[in-house]
């Protein structure tokens, strides 16, 4: 049992690290990235296949949340003024480019049947062996990219950003080049779901193709829509509601013919609930005034 209740902690956190990822795409700047899947993939596959070459584990983190920061940078360049609907079909179609090379570069990635025997994460020598020492590590790695992120937000940047999703016309009237600041929104969201990727690919050590489909993306847009979009908090208490509740599902002897079903039942009610009593999500974005003296409240 502690085992189980150990895994869906573990997941938990993976996962709040990829919503506070997508909360500062879309969220916080207003970007409608469909591609989230792809960016995490991306840094899961990227992690996998340097730590299999051997590569030391901590540089193969840093080289699956680069690679997904650089593939996002290369598709934001002709991509980011677009908006909309616009730029949603663009990201979608790169989730659906990804999975693809995931399928049939079979002589890198295994195609279907995925990568196997991924290494465990390791520093100095030590491996982390069990559940609760990735825990452990994958909490400390959350706490991290929400101080990060969080600074970001409160600072001059965040600001802009969120200029940016009410009125760009207006933030670029102010002197704001908002392509600028998209496009690192961009990048930073991207790489923090490519770490998320990686963390991933080392605690399950197994890995495929099946794993980065476009409804990962779509579970985690309902995530940060129901705790709050803007609000990193909101974002990681709906994770652990709504991960727990699709997990634990699992572990309660239901047939996959109820329980996926049941899953997407509880779902449409919860997002039924939000969008008539919590329009705003569970936990709302601060809204900051600009006092008399010019500064934030």
């Amino acid at each position: 049992m502690l085992e189980i209740v150990l895994h869906l902690l573990i997941i938990v956190t993976i996962y709040a690290i990829l919503s506070i990822s997508l909360n500062l795409m879309t969220g916080t700047t207003g970007l409608f990235v469909l591609g989230l899947a792809a960016f995490y993939g991306i840094g899961a596959y990227t992690s996998a296949l340097l730590a299999k070459a051997g590569v030391p584990i901590i540089f193969c983190l840093l080289a699956g949340t680069l690679m997904s920061s650089l593939i996002a940078f290369l598709l934001g360049l002709p991509t980011l003024r677009l908006v909309g609907d616009y730029l949603a079909v663009v990201t979608m179609g790169l989730g659906e480019i990804t999975r693809a090379v995931f399928k049939n570069w079979v002589d890198l990635t295994g195609g279907y049947m995925g990568l196997r025997k991924i290494p465990k994460i390791a520093f100095l020598g030590y491996e982390l062996q069990g559940r609760l020492e990735y825990l452990i590590f994958a909490v400390i790695v959350l706490v991290v990219v929400y101080i990060v992120i969080q600074r970001l937000l409160n600072s001059p940047f965040g600001r802009v950003l969120r200029a940016t999703r009410e009125d760009e016309m207006a933030a670029q009237a102010l002197g704001k080049n908002t392509f600028r600041f998209k496009l690192w929104a961009m990048c930073i969201g991207s790489g923090t779901a490519g770490l998320a990727g990686a963390l991933f690919a080392h605690y399950i050590n197994v890995i495929s193709p099946a794993d980065f489909v476009m409804w990962l993306t779509f579970f985690v847009l309902l995530i940060i829509m129901l705790g709050g979009l803007g609000n990193n908090l909101g974002a990681i208490v709906a994770t652990a509601l709504f991960v727990l509740g699709r997990e634990g599902l699992r572990f309660v002897g239901l047939p996959p013919s109820i329980s996926a079903p049941l899953q997407q039942l509880i779902f449409g009610l919860l997002l039924i609930f939000a969008t008539i009593y919590a329009p705003k999500g569970i936990i709302p974005e601060r809204t900051q005034f600009v006092r008399e003296d010019g500064s934030f409240a």
